[in-house]
């Protein structure tokens, strides 16, 4: 269903620092939504012992899943790690699969780790200021490795649609992990 029911030119809002909006509405995913997507399942557990914390928000400020519009938003994802892995998004392919989407960093520091179906990865370096392109065919997922909440501006083919569940079982082949106070690239040992 379209939240717009008109075709005209409408403003949007949200902060540029927070990315926050007053008038959309956001959909929270927190650790016991996401525990199995860490490859530490015991350190989620043990942190769920204690609290559930919001690992990241997102706002839908574009039109729904219509043809020929765009969808788009801002995403926050907060700072922390489970079992040293940082806090990430779900990640998703499009089921449109020849889909690309756009990301602009507004706030914060991190990775956009991608794959497609093949098996090739990339690992970008998220940084203020800079707008980084997803290639058409790639699962995409943001990584926060700073001490700030990472907020990021998103747009793509607004009925391109998500495909979670692709990415549910096995996670990406690549993780983002720290070492020595650093994030570092690894294999991930569930593939």
């Amino acid at each position: 269903m379209n939240r717009f029911d008109w075709d005209h030119t409408f403003y949007v809002d949200f902060d540029l620092e927070s990315g926050f909006s007053k008038k959309a509405e956001t959909t929270k995913r927190y650790l016991s939504q996401m525990k199995n997507m860490f490859y530490d399942t015991e350190a989620a557990e043990k942190i769920l012992e204690k609290e559930d914390p919001l690992i990241y928000e997102f706002y839908e400020l574009g039109y729904d899943e219509r043809e020929g519009d765009l969808a788009f938003g801002t995403t926050i994802l907060y700072p922390g790690q489970v079992g040293g892995e940082y806090f990430m998004t779900k990640g998703h392919f499009h089921t449109i699969l020849e889909t690309a989407e756009v990301y602009y960093t507004l706030n914060g520091e991190g990775y956009m780790v991608m794959e497609n179906p093949e098996g090739d990865t990339v690992e970008m370096p998220l940084v203020k200021g800079q707008a980084l392109y997803v290639p058409r065919r790639y699962a995409h997922r943001t990584v926060n490795t700073g001490k700030d909440p990472l907020v990021m501006f998103f747009s793509f083919q607004a009925n391109a649609g998500h495909d979670y569940g692709t990415i549910e079982t096995k996670g990406y082949h690549k993780m983002i992990v720290e070492r020595d106070g650093r994030p570092v690239v690894v294999p991930n040992p569930k593939w």
